[in-house]
């Protein structure tokens, strides 16, 4: 019990530092250091890029080390060093150079915060703790928003960066509580407990097409989804600059508060009716959103279609871990396969920033805002159409199993491999 409070603790506290600035870095740029649409969607490209880069590497060293309260720990100073930085020296070389190293750490949360939690409570309870873990990590976001878009109005801007830190380093102090000795760490990289060195080889991740096909629509999805928030904070921050952050705090925390009762409802509803259902219900809503955006123009009817950013993300943020778990349950690396394909993903979000800011600065929000709609109707359809339901029915195979003496029906599709 006490390291699963430890734990709700750490999805609480690190909801905004593993994120980095995301939107109130786009909010302070423009409104505080007037800066341009498309010099802001560069700079968010850049910690992007980074954290693609890094997402694939660190997933793997998380399945091989024992150390992985230590990498939470790590990047969590690294964040607060970085957000105080580019508080301190809000130039495009500095900045640049502490979102490319917030990249970096933000990498390495997901990973390690599923792997522990897995590794704590086995992948028959998994379903349910990230169901939890998402529900903190929501409630969490939607509590520093307020605070921070508080502090962003009352003191500066700059305010956000200083708060930002120091929840890094409370979160420090929230996974240092949990016990080490705890976790499983055979679980924690989906394999076997007792099995440690058993695991797929790197060519069977690959040729998974669930897992290909899973990782191309989410891709789609977040290139879609990436951009829209910072976007809507610049267009609010047009026409109300002094309270740009209370804007962009009411956004945040409206869509929050949506996430955490759809991050319980995949944690006690996912095993009962499907993964895909779900899913698809979280994809549906991301189209809607983007058009609904160019047809309001009034500030708190824009705050209020975040309601749909909260249904989509809150579904989202819960079922990516579950469904990259089935898929490579019995592996041994589930958070290689995790990082490699968040890394995927993470590079179509990255591009959403730096795209949608020439979008902007060549036809305007609505052309962007139009663009990406269209966009997340595409993700829709290939996962519609391509991602296989993972549930109970659609296991992954054991480690090192030999097709050739099973009967077909035995080998779950996650990462059946095609006879040579």
């Amino acid at each position: 019990m006490k390291n699963r409070l430890a734990l709700d603790w750490v999805n609480f506290l690190l909801a905004n530092v593993k994120d980095g600035l995301g939107p109130f870095l786009a909010v302070y740029l423009l409104a505080s250091q007037h800066w341009d649409a498309g010099k802001i969607g560069l700079i968010m490209m850049i910690a992007g890029v980074a954290t693609v880069v890094a997402r694939a590497p660190l997933g793997a060293f998380v399945d091989w080390t024992h150390l992985k309260r230590a990498l939470i720990i790590v990047a969590s100073a690294t964040v607060a060093l970085g957000t105080l930085a580019m508080s301190l020296f809000p130039a495009l070389i500095p900045v640049a150079i502490a979102q490319i190293a917030i990249g970096v750490a933000d990498a390495a949360f997901p990973p390690a915060i599923a792997a522990i939690s897995l590794g704590l409570v086995g992948p028959k309870a998994f379903t349910h703790r990230v169901g939890r873990n998402e529900a903190f990590t929501h409630a969490g976001t939607a509590s520093t928003a307020v605070a921070a878009g508080v502090a962003g109005w009352l003191i500066t801007p700059s305010a956000v960066l200083w708060f930002i830190a120091a929840l890094a380093l409370a979160s420090i102090w929230a996974t240092l509580r949990i016990d080490a000795a705890s976790i499983d760490h055979a679980l924690a990289r989906g394999a076997e407990s007792g099995h440690e060195e058993r695991h797929t080889d790197l060519r069977s991740l690959l040729q998974s097409k669930p897992l290909l096909a899973f990782t191309a629509a989410i891709s789609l999805f977040h290139f879609a989804n990436a951009a829209m928030l910072p976007l809507l904070g610049e267009k609010l921050a047009l026409g109300n600059r002094e309270t740009a952050t209370l804007f962009m705090a009411a956004c945040i925390t409206t869509a929050q508060i949506a996430m955490v009762p759809m991050a319980i409802l995949v944690g006690r509803k996912a095993d009962a009716w499907g993964r895909k259902p779900i899913f698809l219900a979280g994809f549906a809503v991301l189209p809607l959103r983007g058009i609904l955006y160019t047809l309001a123009q009034n500030p708190y009817a824009l705050v209020s279609i975040q309601i749909l950013d909260g249904i989509g993300a809150g579904i989202f943020g819960a079922l990516f871990y579950i469904v990259v778990a089935d898929l490579t349950k019995g592996t041994g690396r589930y958070n290689l396969a995790q990082g490699a394909t968040a890394a995927v993903w993470g590079l179509g979000a990255a591009l959403s920033n730096s795209v949608a800011g020439v979008i902007v600065d060549m036809a305007g929000y609505n052309a962007a805002f139009l663009f990406l709609a269209a966009v997340a109707l595409a993700a829709f359809i290939l996962f519609w159409i391509a991602v296989p339901e993972t549930g109970e029915q659609s296991k992954s195979i054991e480690p090192e199993v030999n097709e050739s003496r099973m009967p077909a029906q035995s080998i779950p599709v996650g990462l059946r491999i095609p006879a040579e």
